[in-house]
């Protein structure tokens, strides 16, 4: 069942598509994993392949928000982020990894219950600086 109020399914709110390329970093949980293959094969864990569709960062501390950096360059232009980090704790909360973001040039868009015990902020490159085909009219 998904965390929080949403009854949709935990991979539609997050927006995982069939087919896409998948990365999952620092996140130990096997119930995630199955989930997703059932969404798409092409599931990575413990590295990001280049042209990534989405990337999962599982965190504990801010020091390792510095990773943003060369995740943004791993993903699609039109891909995206989403930092997981555990709720209720003083040491990483939403708006650190907001500040990291902005700072490394990346907005975020949606925040989401992950898990029971997780929270979730997901992280894009501006429209503004993607290359022109990926830009939609407005």
């Amino acid at each position: 069942m998904p965390a929080g109020y949403s009854r949709r399914p935990r991979l539609d709110k997050l927006g995982v598509k069939p087919g896409m390329r998948v990365a999952v970093l620092g996140l130990a949980d096997a119930g995630f994993q199955r989930e997703l293959r059932t969404r798409t094969p092409d599931v990575s864990e413990g590295r990001v392949r280049p042209g990534s569709d989405l990337v999962f960062l599982a965190l504990e501390t801010p020091a390792r928000l510095a990773r943003l950096s060369a995740l943004q360059r791993a993903i699609r232009p039109d891909g995206a982020i989403w930092v997981l980090w555990p709720r209720g704790r003083k040491q990483l909360a939403e708006n650190m990894v907001r500040d990291a973001a902005l700072e490394r040039g990346l907005v975020d868009i949606k925040v989401a219950a992950f898990s029971e015990t997780l929270s979730a902020l997901k992280l894009v490159i501006p429209v503004a600086r993607r290359p022109s085909k990926d830009r939609r009219p407005a």
